[in-house]
C-alpha cells in the first residue's frame, strides 16, 4: 500500500514506450536502452556464447588488475630524444593513429611546422612544409613511442619531456609540458610568439622544475588525481584543482633551487596563471596505467583511444602492433 501512495522511481529497460507513458503522468523514470543480444536472432547469439572463452576473461582480468595497481609517478624532466624509444632528431611524434604527411590535418601540419622551426630545421612554414613533404622527417604516433600529447600532439627531439614512471610494472610514459591556453603548438600554431615560449619552456621552466623534482622525488600523480576529482576537476577540460595541488607541492622546492629570483618567479606565475598545466600529466599517468595492460596474449581491452583529425584509432591489448582504424567525419557535429 505504501508502494501504491507514493510517486513511483521506475528504471525502464527494453520498449521506451513504457518509459514515455511514466514521464506521460509525470512520473520520475530513466530510461536504459537495452535489447536482446545479437537483436534477439538465436543463431547469432549462439555464436556470441562461443566467444565466452576462459582465456580471454582470464587476460581480461590480469590486464584489469594491472591496470588498477598501476602507481604513475612524475620521476623526471629530460630531453625527448634522450628517452623516448627511436626518437632521432628528424622524429616528429603526433597524436592519433599512424598517418602520412599528405593526408594530415591542418591543425596537425600546422604543429609540425612550428615543430621544425623551433628545431631549427626550418627558416619558415614554406621551408618546414616543403622539409615535412620530403620524405626525410620521420612521423610516429606518440602511442607507438610511449608517449602522448593534446590535440596535435606534437612532439620533436629538443623538447622536455615529463617522465613518468608506473612504479608498480615499471613501464614508461612521456609527455611535453603544457603551453597554456591560448595560441599553442598543439593548437597548430606556429608563429613567434609560439616559438618563444617553447623556448622559454625548454631553457627555464624545465630545468627549474627538474631541479625542484631531484630536491622533492617522485611526484605521486594518481594520489593528486584521486583528490582532484573529488574537488570537481574532471582531469581533460577542467584541470583546475590538480594544477594547484601540483603547485602547491612543488613551491617549497622551486624556491629552493639555485635559479635567479627572476627565473623562479615566472615558473611560478606560469604555472599558477595556466590552470590546463596538470592536463598533459593527467594524460601521461594514465598512458602509463593503460600500457600496464598492453601487450597480454588473448587480451580484449582496449588501451589507447587517439585521433589526429583525420582517422581514429584504437590498440588492443592482445594485437599489440596493430592499429584499427576508422574516418574521423566533420559532419553531423552537435553541441
Amino acid at each position: 500500500m505504501k508502494l501504491i501512495g507514493e510517486k513511483l522511481k521506475v528504471i525502464n529497460v527494453g520498449a521506451r514506450s513504457f518509459y514515455e507513458s511514466i514521464v506521460a503522468q509525470d512520473g520520475d523514470a530513466v530510461h536504459v536502452d537495452w535489447r536482446p543480444p545479437a537483436g534477439g536472432d538465436p543463431e547469432l547469439a549462439r555464436l556470441l556464447d562461443s566467444l565466452q572463452i576462459p582465456e580471454i576473461d582470464e587476460a581480461n582480468e590480469k590486464a584489469i588488475d594491472r591496470i588498477l595497481a598501476a602507481r604513475p609517478m612524475l620521476v623526471e624532466i629530460r630531453r625527448a630524444k634522450d628517452v623516448i624509444p627511436s626518437m632521432t632528431k628528424y622524429t616528429i611524434l603526433h597524436s592519433g593513429p599512424p598517418i602520412e604527411w599528405k593526408r594530415m590535418s591542418g591543425p596537425t601540419k600546422g604543429g609540425v611546422w612550428g615543430a621544425l622551426i623551433y628545431e631549427g630545421l626550418a627558416g619558415d612554414q614554406k621551408e618546414a612544409d616543403r622539409l615535412a613533404a620530403s620524405g626525410d622527417i620521420k612521423f610516429g604516433t606518440c602511442h607507438d613511442h610511449d608517449s602522448v600529447g593534446p590535440m596535435a600532439g606534437i612532439i620533436s627531439p629538443s623538447m622536455p619531456v615529463l617522465v613518468i614512471k608506473n612504479q608498480e610494472n615499471g613501464n614508461r610514459a612521456y609527455t611535453t609540458f603544457n603551453e597554456g591556453l591560448g595560441k599553442a603548438l598543439r593548437y597548430g600554431a606556429y608563429e613567434k610568439i609560439v616559438i618563444e615560449r617553447l623556448k622559454w619552456i625548454e631553457n627555464i621552466l624545465a630545468p627549474v622544475l627538474a631541479e625542484a623534482l631531484k630536491l622533492s622525488g617522485p611526484v605521486d600523480l594518481k594520489a593528486i588525481m584521486s583528490q582532484a576529482l573529488q574537488m570537481g576537476d574532471e582531469l581533460h577540460c577542467r584541470n583546475v584543482a590538480a594544477s594547484m595541488i601540483l603547485l602547491k607541492f612543488l613551491v617549497p622546492y622551486i624556491v629552493e633551487t639555485d635559479f635567479s629570483k627572476r627565473d623562479v618567479n615566472e615558473v611560478l606565475r606560469f604555472m599558477g596563471e595556466n590552470s590546463m598545466f596538470f592536463l598533459n600529466l593527467a594524460m601521461a599517468a594514465c598512458k602509463a596505467m593503460l600500457d600496464a595492460g598492453h601487450g597480454i596474449k588473448d587480451c580484449t581491452v582496449i588501451t589507447a583511444l587517439s585521433r589526429n583529425g583525420t582517422d581514429f584509432g584504437i590498440r588492443v591489448s592482445g594485437i599489440p602492433k596493430q592499429w584499427f582504424t576508422a574516418p574521423a567525419p566533420k559532419s553531423g557535429y552537435r553541441r
